[in-house]
């Protein structure tokens, strides 16, 4: 519209109005190639220190090098905490537990053995394993679902709300024109050449030559101030987008929480002290794996526990279907095995009397409603039942600024959700804040 206007204040020798059109154009388009340029240069530096490396086999002998440098045919190790840089075909190793959800949104992880692909920009959450590159960058099936929503065209609420104005003038101008057209020749018999000049006049005055210089530079200065508070805006219109947001959903740990699981106070049930309850929840569960909860339940052990005395025969790792883990061990001659999980799948693996039963339930609800998470550890002696020990309740804080975020937001009317598998009570008291769940 813009440039029409510019091309019709030259046809009808309107200099200035043409200068003025071809700044606003220029300003314009200077603006919101300067900004999204930066924030290009920012993002391409936020993604080379964010670069994936990998450890590949060459020449014999086992090297770290840059994911980008990978080609097909690279023998590539694959261990916890890991990213996958490429789809690989795995070829040895005993098993990778393999967390999908950035490309399936499933939630529970994805056990992986010799044979199976795994796909670029998976998180390897447990085991070690050997495979073989197959794709890589967008050859991967990660680049291809990229391109694919690279390739989606989707309208911009701020697009869609000039689209409109503009359209209402376009509509508006052709209407009046052709009212003024018929008036001044089919009525009043004025000469064609003014009354053409006069309604180009009008068309240009119709079209607002300012209106997306304004809104460009508005939003500039908003990028401003968000760069200053650490965010990154990689294209103008989003901030129109974020600012019409209704509904925020938000992932409960390590996002509103710190992460940092810490063990609080042993509720015990069927255990002679404390030290046997978490002796043998500990017992239950891996060293130096990374995993929060088994990293809380050891840093709770008293020094005084005999843990090295203790040997794993055999050890079953946490499933999210069975929601538990567990563990066959041995002390010279004696042989036991203990669990560790969700209560109540320890509860349904003890089987104890309703009573206590009815005191572990309201132990539970107890502890949720102070922001407690609780896992439940049962011991079986030889051939003998399972015992039910009791209850560890596990405690991961807010972050310092999660109540004052939404709070904030509550304010500005977002609609803030939380997305989490913790029981409903520790997610209603964790922040003191009453949001759905």
């Amino acid at each position: 519209m813009i440039e029409i206007a510019a091309v019709l204040s030259a046809v009808v020798a309107h200099w200035a109005d043409f200068a003025i059109i071809m700044t606003l154009l220029l300003v314009n388009a200077g603006v919101g190639f300067w900004q999204e340029h930066k924030a290009g240069n920012a993002i391409a530096m936020l993604k080379r220190k964010l670069a994936l490396g990998a450890r590949v086999l060459r020449d014999g002998l086992w090297q770290e090098i840059a994911a980008q440098d990978l080609v097909p045919g690279d023998t590539i190790l694959l261990k916890l905490g890991n990213i996958i840089p490429a789809d690989v075909l795995l070829l040895s190793g005993d098993y990778l537990s393999v967390d999908q959800s950035v490309l399936t949104g499933e939630s529970l992880p994805v056990d992986k053995g010799r044979g199976d692909s795994a796909y670029s920009g998976s998180i390897v959450g447990k085991g070690e394993m050997q495979g073989v590159v197959t794709a890589t960058g967008l050859q991967t099936f990660f680049g291809k679902t990229a391109q694919l929503v690279e390739r989606a065209e989707s309208v911009s609420h701020f697009r869609k709300a000039v689209l409109a104005i503009g359209n209402f003038l376009i509509v508006s101008a052709l209407v009046l024109i052709a009212v003024i057209l018929f008036v001044a020749l089919a009525i009043r018999h004025e000469p064609m050449i003014r009354t053409i000049l006069f309604a180009l006049v009008l068309t240009v005055a119709a079209i607002p030559v300012a209106l997306p210089a304004v809104l460009s530079v508005t939003m500039a200065v908003g990028a401003e101030r968000l760069a200053r508070l650490k965010a990154i805006v990689s294209r103008l219109v989003a901030i129109e987008e974020m600012a019409g947001m209704d509904v925020l959903c938000a992932d409960k740990t390590g996002t509103l929480t710190q992460n940092r699981l810490t063990l609080g106070k042993p509720v015990v049930i069927g255990a002679r002290d404390a030290e046997e309850l978490i002796l043998a929840a500990a017992l239950a569960s891996e060293r130096d794996t990374g995993d929060p909860i088994d990293t809380a339940v050891l840093g709770g052990l008293p020094a005084s526990a005999p843990l090295a005395s203790y040997s794993v025969l055999k050890y079953q790792p946490f499933d999210p279907v069975s929601k538990r883990s567990e563990a066959e061990v041995a002390a010279g001659t004696e042989r036991f095995r203990v669990a560790k999980g969700a209560p109540q799948v320890i509860l349904d693996l003890a089987q104890p009397d309703v009573g206590t039963r009815q005191t572990v339930t309201r132990q539970i609800d107890a502890m949720a409603e102070k922001g407690y998470r609780t896992l439940g550890v049962a011991r079986k002696d030889g051939d003998g039942t399972w015992r039910f020990l009791g209850l560890l309740p596990l405690f991961d804080p807010p972050r310092e600024d999660s109540a004052q975020t939404i709070t904030a937001g509550q304010r500005m009317g977002i609609d803030i959700k939380m997305v989490t598998g913790d029981h409903l009570a520790v997610c209603r008291t964790f922040t003191g804040q009453p949001i759905d769940v």
